[in-house]
């Protein structure tokens, strides 16, 4: 690959080979525009060192360090200094920043054991504060951009061999219970040379985009793709480009961006609100890997956008839709480079049975996108209840292997043995052991992989997982009408996914006498929450359903929903919900 044993091994040939050129560069919105400031790979070198001297002084070294920052060259700076460390980075939401919240953070700070918490001169009263009241005197707090802290000549190289761990990338969504992958040198090198090999990125290129610096794809491949390249990043705030999606588009133009992307949603994003008159103002030629990840790829966003933007100079083959997961680091397929998304139609009914076909005369039929082809992993696709590989054109549950796979989640040997140690059976050659099951269903036809669902009844909605039994357990501690473990939290597709609550209301209780006040309540709580709009069904004791073990019929509760067969107390529902819904035949249940 590079012949670097470490990315630390690697950051520090970088910086010292290209000194004064240009690492990232970070705008900033403000009253007058938007500001550039830039950070070159010496200044990043620099601080890097004088960081790192001050987390080896605390002991941190091969310990566990929270990064709580907005997205900035400060996180890029922290970052950067845990590597030079031989610390463990933790990167996490900063706590108020896009509904994220202190309780959220916390679940993280004591699964890691974190030895130090980095963060920036704004947050850092708020952090101390929240880290004395939760009792955590023990965990030391830097506000790293200011001055007098550290000591760039008494950094030390730290002692890593390329199976050190990295950082810790929890999954998102999950408080009670976090799970943090662990992440080696050795996963991040090998899923680095992966995505350069699948995107054809090389150095002379800039990446570019917004995505928040804790996701996944955010850090490994608008922040680490660049280093590893010895190239540079124009990088911008997820708060800009929910604003203002066009903001996005014209940093892509001025910095003349080759490689960058995110979530579905962002490009239906810029498909409606970019007027006309922006439009004009547009040269998008330089864009040429385009990539599509972090959620379901729709055939008609692809469509949409590719035409919306043909007059900017954007072309249908800089799409790169692709798939992968931080458990297998990032990338796991991608579409070549150069070469326009593969769409194909398939018969729905088939694929419920699990086979990809395609439909016949007047058939219902889904669009699926390809999520391109395979080269530094081994798929299979496997049926998740026997085990045994599917033949091709079969659909199963995604299964991989490949260096870029971590070794588990931190501190979770038995969930660590069902999920990344798992086992084929019925080959020629017998048991075939140490497959990562992804939790996702697909197919693979032609050396293309099609995404076709998720065995996890987690949600996912606009490139984050929600977990339900969060939003379940946070909703009922609301108020004493809501019976806990009587509610249940599922996703609905109408073309995008809507979180929807069906939640159970004893009748006895005060707030029960107002309903609509109650809902309202419930909706706001989500949305504070989870940063995300929520659907609310109210109904009474012994609607929700479930299993003779107690287990929520979360499956069963969405299906009730969409054939219209729940009879509502109250409920408020989502425009493309309420239509799903009424749509349905006249048959309810209680």
């Amino acid at each position: 690959m590079t012949g670097f044993g470490t990315f630390t091994e690697l950051v520090l040939h970088r910086t010292a080979e290209l000194g004064e050129k240009d690492a990232f560069i970070f705008l900033h919105d403000s009253a007058a525009g938007s500001q550039a400031e830039h950070l070159s790979y010496q200044g990043l070198d620099a601080e890097a060192r004088r960081i790192a001297s001050w987390l080896q002084a605390k002991g941190a070294e091969g310990g566990q360090v929270l990064l709580l920052y907005p997205s900035s060259a400060d996180f890029v700076k922290a970052f950067t200094a845990c590597l030079y460390a031989g610390a463990v980075a933790v990167p996490a939401p900063l706590p108020g920043d896009q509904g994220h919240h202190f309780a959220r953070v916390s679940g993280i700070l004591r699964d890691a054991e974190v030895k130090a918490v980095l963060t920036d001169s704004a947050n850092e009263p708020n952090i101390s504060a929240w880290l004395a009241e939760a009792g955590f005197t023990d965990v030391a707090c830097l506000a790293t951009d200011l001055p007098g802290h550290g000591d760039a000549s008494a950094w030390r190289e730290p002692r890593l061999t390329p199976e050190s761990l990295a950082f810790l990338q929890y999954t998102s969504g999950s408080t009670s219970s976090p799970k943090g992958v662990m992440v080696s040198h050795f996963n991040l090198l090998s899923n680095e040379y992966a995505i350069q090999r699948s995107a054809g990125s090389e150095k002379e290129h800039r990446l570019g985009g917004w995505l928040p610096f804790y996701h996944d794809m955010g850090l490994i491949g608008h922040i680490l793709q660049p280093l590893w390249l010895g190239g540079s990043a124009a990088l911008m705030s997820p708060v800009s480009f929910l604003k203002r999606p066009f903001r996005w588009l014209q940093m892509i133009d001025q910095y003349q961006v080759s490689i960058g992307g995110g979530p579905n949603f962002a490009f239906d994003l810029c498909t409606r609100r970019v007027t006309d008159e922006q439009l004009a103002t547009l040269d998008l030629s330089s864009w040429k890997v385009a990539c599509n990840g972090a959620e379901p790829i729709r055939a008609e966003t692809i469509r949409a956008f590719s035409e919306r933007f043909a007059p900017a100079g954007f072309t249908p083959e800089a799409f790169f839709p692709c798939y992968g997961m931080a458990e297998t680091t990032l990338l796991v397929s991608g579409t070549p480079y150069g070469k326009a998304p593969v769409v194909r139609n398939a018969d729905a009914a088939a694929l419920e049975l699990g086979v990809l076909r395609e439909p016949v005369g007047e058939a219902p039929a889904r669009t699926l996108v390809s999520s391109g082809v395979i080269r530094d992993f081994d798929v299979r696709i496997v049926d998740p209840q026997s085990h045994v590989e599917q033949p091709e054109g079969g659909v199963g549950e995604i299964w991989v292997k490949g260096d870029s796979v971590a070794s588990g989640y931190w501190k979770r040997p038995e969930t660590n043995a069902e999920i990344f140690q798992a086992v084929i059976v019925g080959g020629p050659e017998g048991p075939d052991a140490g497959w990562l099951r992804t939790g996702d269903l697909g197919a693979l036809e032609a050396g293309e992989l099609y995404v076709t669902g998720r065995l996890k009844e987690m949600i996912l909605i606009n490139g984050r997982n929600i977990y339900p039994h969060d939003v379940e357990r946070t909703v009922q501690a609301l108020d004493p009408a809501l019976a806990p473990g009587n509610g249940t939290v599922f996703s609905v597709d109408t073309g995008e996914e809507h979180l929807v609550l069906v939640q159970e209301v004893k009748p006895n209780a005060p707030s029960a006498a107002d309903l609509p006040a109650l809902a309202a309540q419930i909706r706001q709580l989500i949305s504070r929450e989870f940063t995300v709009a929520g659907s609310v069904v109210l109904v009474k004791p012994g609607t929700v359903r479930k299993t003779t073990s107690g287990k929520l019929q979360r499956t069963l509760m969405r299906q009730l929903l969409v054939e219209g067969k729940l009879v509502p107390l109250h409920e408020v529902l989502e425009d493309g919900v309420q239509a799903l819904v009424s749509a349905a035949p006249l048959a309810t249940v209680s």
